[in-house]
């Protein structure tokens, strides 16, 4: 009977050991740190967990590895810290919509963003510089853009024009008046 108990006290204690362990790999790959996330950036990156893969033998910035999409886009093929550009002259440049609006390509847009994202999530978690945001809120706003100009809808509030045209412009507020004037302007060509 003694025998038993030990052997089913040892089994429960192995299942709760294990519990953590689970967790811990259910995490996304580009979670590489310990610091806590912030709500809407760990919902993000538990969206983005089952469509993102890691290449761990590439880390573009910080310790977090290089992130690709299903359909290849990478973000080390994007990366705007190694531009030699700022932030905010590297997404004018490398996330241009074509002309017509309406005829740009959503999905590599969203692709974009996701590496964008799921990056973002991951210098958060190790408790790095946050240079990356000025280029994610621009490639959030083209997407917001170009859904505009398709007729798409836009039911979270958060991902408007408008709303993400302030993020821009607030997260880069030290960069060329000139260059936020183009955002400014682009914010009124919506189709």
């Amino acid at each position: 009977m003694y025998t038993l108990q030990l052997c089913v006290l040892s089994l429960l204690a192995g299942a709760s050991i294990s519990q953590p362990l689970k967790a811990r790999q259910a995490q996304p790959c580009f979670l590489v740190g310990s610091t806590a996330l912030p709500a809407e950036t760990q919902e993000i990156a538990d969206e983005l967990a089952a469509s993102i893969t890691c290449d761990t033998s590439s880390t573009p910035i910080g310790n977090v590895p290089d992130v690709k999409t299903a359909s290849g886009t990478t973000f080390s093929s994007i990366d705007f810290s190694t531009s030699g550009s700022t932030p905010l002259q590297f997404a004018l440049d490398k996330f241009a919509t074509a002309d017509p609006l309406a005829s740009s390509d959503l999905a590599t847009f969203q692709d974009n963003l996701d590496v964008y994202l799921a990056t973002e999530a991951g210098i958060r978690s190790e408790g790095g510089s946050l240079a990356i945001k000025v280029p994610k809120f621009f490639l959030a706003f083209q997407v917001a853009r170009i859904k505009t100009a398709q007729g798409i809808a836009i039911e979270d509030p958060g991902q408007t024009v408008e709303h993400l045209l302030g993020k821009v412009q607030n997260n880069a507020k030290g960069e060329n008046s000139a260059l936020l004037d183009q955002v400014n302007q682009l914010a009124t060509q919506l189709a």
